[in-house]
């Protein structure tokens, strides 16, 4: 696709993303169905596969040849990412959805024979988007992010789920050398906010393509690195972990996990 086709598809997006999160907003006040799916932190309600449905048929009318991999399972059993695939979290940090009514997120990505195209994080309740197309930079609504600064681990903010220092004790090291540990349970966001410098790197180990497509679009505008947790390139297909950080102590960060 030439460069004033992704542009034309971006503004698309955004502007459907800009649709679905109104529609939710508009739920909010409504009685609305809670599932659990695998285990009692993976919820799933009604106002999650209404989104997806919204982005499946506005996708379907106007890239039929797009395919689609949604938290949700709507769209396409998708094992490659050849061609153009959208990939979908209509709500990234459902638990928040759920119970805060806040700190969750729309997740689209955009790949093309495997290299992210469009990412887009839409904080829904905040009215926040963070945007990116490959090659043209960054955005917060409509400001230009700047490349992210120099920082040592000592004066960064990281993110993790506390829960992960239990599984994985090396974690310690980072709560002692770093300036303070956040976590605000949804991968999306906290992406975005490594992208626009309000944490330093974000630390998972459980997940979807789908939670950090997008996110990785738009860290990769500014010049931060999003990698597996043993350092390796992600592959958007299956489970993995992630660490999400400012490219001058991510390699310290890696180090100190392994260490």
């Amino acid at each position: 696709m030439a460069h004033q086709d992704w542009q034309r598809l971006f503004l698309q997006a955004k502007q459907w993303t800009k649709e679905a999160g109104e529609s939710i907003r508009k739920s909010m006040g409504d009685t609305f169905e809670v599932h659990t799916k695998a285990h009692q932190h993976d919820l799933v309600t009604d106002v999650d596969r209404q989104t997806e449905a919204f982005y499946k048929d506005k996708i379907r009318e106007s890239y039929p040849n797009h395919r689609i991999m949604g938290e949700e399972g709507l769209g396409d059993d998708v094992k490659d990412l050849v061609g153009t695939v959208w990939i979908i979290d209509p709500i990234d940090g459902t638990v928040n959805f759920v119970h805060q009514q806040c700190y969750f997120a729309i997740s689209l990505g955009i790949f093309h024979e495997g290299i992210g195209m469009v990412g887009i994080v839409y904080d829904v309740m905040a009215d926040e988007m963070f945007t990116a197309v490959k090659g043209q930079g960054a955005f917060l609504n409509e400001e230009a992010l700047p490349v992210l600064p120099k920082v040592s681990l000592e004066e960064s903010i990281l993110s993790f789920n506390v829960g992960w220092v239990l599984k994985d004790r090396r974690l310690e090291t980072l709560v002692e050398k770093s300036r303070a540990v956040r976590s605000y349970g949804a991968a999306a966001l906290e992406i975005a906010y490594v992208a626009c410098g309000r944490l330093d790197a974000y630390i998972s180990f459980n997940l979807a393509p789908w939670d950090i497509a997008g996110g990785s679009v738009i860290l990769q505008e500014v010049q931060g690195q999003a990698t597996n947790y043993k350092g390796k390139e992600l592959t958007f297909l299956g489970k993995d972990t992630l660490l999400a950080a400012n490219p001058h102590i991510y390699k310290e960060v890696i180090r100190e996990i392994h260490e």
